[in-house]
Order: C-alpha cells, then sequence, then structure tokens
C-alpha cells in the first residue's frame, strides 16, 4: 500500500485542527509551517476537505479553518477517501467487480480481504486518538510487532513445502500491496509471490 504525499498532508492538516484549543479556526499558513506541509498544496487539500464536508473555513481575522465534526468522528479513512478515493482499488475498479476466468476465480476474494483488513485499521482510528497519543489497544498491538517496522523488498526464500505466512491478529495469508497513484491495493497471490519473489496500505 502506497500513501500519497496528497492523503499524508491531509491526514496530518486534520490532525493539527483536531488538537486546536476548543476547536478554534487554524490558519492554513500555521498549519503548513507546523507539520512543513508547503502551503500551496495545503491549500488545495484543504479545499477539497471542505468539499467533503470535513472540514469548515472560517474568514476575518480570527479566520482559518476547523473540522466540521468532532474529532472523534473524523476517521483517518474519512480523509484519505476525501482527498483519494476509495480505500482499495484494482485496477482503477471496486474489488467485489473483479471476476477473473478459470484458476483465477478466488482472486476478488483476496482483494476483498486486503479491503476489509485495511478497513479494520483506518475505519477504527480517529484523528483525536492520534492528537491525543491514544491509540486503540487493536492498533498499538499490530504496531509493536517488530516485523510491522520491517519493509520487505523480497520475500525470504522458502522451500516448496513451507506454508504461506499467517498474519497472527488478521489471520490471513501475508500479502503484498502495490504502489498506485492513490490508496490503491494490488495482491498477489500465494503462488504468484512464489513466482514473483518480490514484495513492495483504502
Amino acid at each position: 500500500m502506497r500513501i500519497s504525499a496528497k492523503a499524508d498532508y491531509a491526514v496530518r492538516a486534520a490532525i493539527e485542527l483536531a488538537a486546536a484549543p476548543d476547536g478554534k479556526a487554524v490558519p492554513a499558513e500555521r498549519i503548513a509551517t507546523s507539520q512543513g506541509i508547503p502551503l500551496n498544496f495545503l491549500e488545495h487539500i484543504l479545499l477539497e476537505l471542505r468539499i467533503a464536508g470535513v472540514v469548515r473555513s472560517q474568514r476575518g481575522t480570527d479566520g482559518g479553518y476547523r473540522l466540521a465534526k468532532e474529532p472523534r468522528q473524523i476517521t483517518i479513512a474519512d480523509i484519505i477517501r476525501a482527498v483519494e478515493g476509495p480505500l482499495a482499488t484494482v485496477r482503477g475498479g471496486k474489488p467485489e467487480e473483479t471476476e477473473y476466468p478459470g484458476v483465477a476465480s478466488q482472486l476478488p476474494r483476496e482483494w476483498i480481504a486486503v479491503r476489509k483488513n485495511l478497513r479494520n485499521v483506518v475505519e477504527h482510528v480517529t484523528v483525536a486518538d492520534i492528537a491525543n497519543a491514544r491509540l486503540p489497544d487493536s492498533i498499538n498491538v499490530l504496531a509493536d510487532d517488530p516485523e510491522a517496522w520491517v519493509t520487505r523488498q523480497e520475500c525470504p526464500p522458502r522451500s516448496e513445502g513451507d506454508d504461506v505466512p499467517r498474519h497472527p491478529l488478521l489471520g490471513g495469508a501475508a500479502t503484498t500491496l502495490s504502489p498506485g497513484s492513490r490508496v490503491a491495493v494490488v495482491v498477489t497471490s500465494a503462488a504468484a509471490q512464489r513466482a514473483r519473489s518480490s514484495r513492495g496500505r483504502k
């Protein structure tokens, strides 16, 4: 999974607004300075968030931006969808609309499972959770796994008899998320993983 700069900036901007005392409006310049985001880029992102109903703008000497809802009601998924569209796509389409012939007929279920697991993370964390440094226990368990901090460029060598590794919490086969222009998901099956021998985050 690749998180674009746009999605990353959007989430960080929303967290800054969530941390504003008494929900006061925050100027775009202050957000840009605090998070090291190019101002012009940020202004375009804030416009998209306003159109999506995530933030509101306020004019005047005390002008700026504020969240349109309580921080605890805005998830990371809400923000990503506002600026990037669906969390998971397969060749630009919906995973549930994919259909493959022959031996690949079960592959759409893999795409659906990947989207489900992605939702299990980004739909259950709010900007308030991050602003207050109180991530849900389920997220901390995942992030505390040392393997989660290791970027895998290649699959470790395995013999033909080895099982595909299973995630201890999510219970599914290990998957690979490939880059895309938006937060897109493309996954390899177990057989394709061995064939490609490579690994590359809706």
